[in-house]
């Protein structure tokens, strides 16, 4: 069967929704992997580059090379494997002002991949991308995210969070941090 950026965008919006976005759990893993485990494995390759052609095809590909990895191959290095394919088709989609001809909802897509990756660069841009091109409903709490994301890559130059995953040393510091901050500890400082 054939996958269609209508597929995964219905899917993704109309039959799961934010809570299961970022809160999901194995329920939401395992209904991902039923039905697209072989697009995530095929975008992987490769395929449906040409989905890049509209804002809908960008987004559905951004879903599935950013979204659908991290809960198919949760706790593993695989969650990460096609961040960098996400990060391309990111900024080409956004050279092409195609965020901006989505709802607001579906931007934050759009931008995810930015504050996925461990680059600073790529953190300021995200940064800025969730100050400035989210409504005033979605601006606070995605912007922390995006703050403590970064502050995060400003402090390790890496997310201590993923060192199990991808067979990486813990550093002591990290280690503290891990244990009395967290992650959340830092969406907290950022409002969020």
């Amino acid at each position: 069967m054939t996958t269609t950026p209508a597929q995964v965008l219905d899917f993704w919006f109309e039959q799961l929704g934010p809570s299961a976005w970022f809160g999901g759990g194995p329920a939401v893993d395992e209904a991902i992997r039923a039905r697209f485990a072989g697009a995530w494995r095929a975008a992987r390759g490769g395929a449906f580059e040409r989905w890049q052609a509209t804002p809908e095809g960008s987004l559905a590909l951004l879903v599935i090379l950013d979204q659908f990895s991290r809960h198919l191959h949760r706790g593993s290095g695989l969650s990460f494997a096609t961040d960098p394919r996400g990060l391309r088709t990111a900024r080409r989609a956004l050279a092409r002002g195609q965020d901006l001809a989505m709802p607001i909802e579906a931007r934050r897509f759009f931008y995810l991949p930015f504050c996925h990756s461990e680059r600073m660069p790529d953190q300021d841009r995200s940064v800025a991308l969730f100050t400035r091109r989210l409504g005033l409903k979605d601006r606070r709490v995605n912007r922390a995210h995006a703050l403590a994301h970064r502050a995060v890559i400003e402090r390790f130059g890496r997310f201590p969070f993923r060192n199990d995953a991808l067979g990486r040393e813990t550093t002591p510091a990290e280690a503290a941090w891990l244990k009395d901050v967290g992650y959340m500890g830092e969406v907290r400082r950022f409002g969020g």
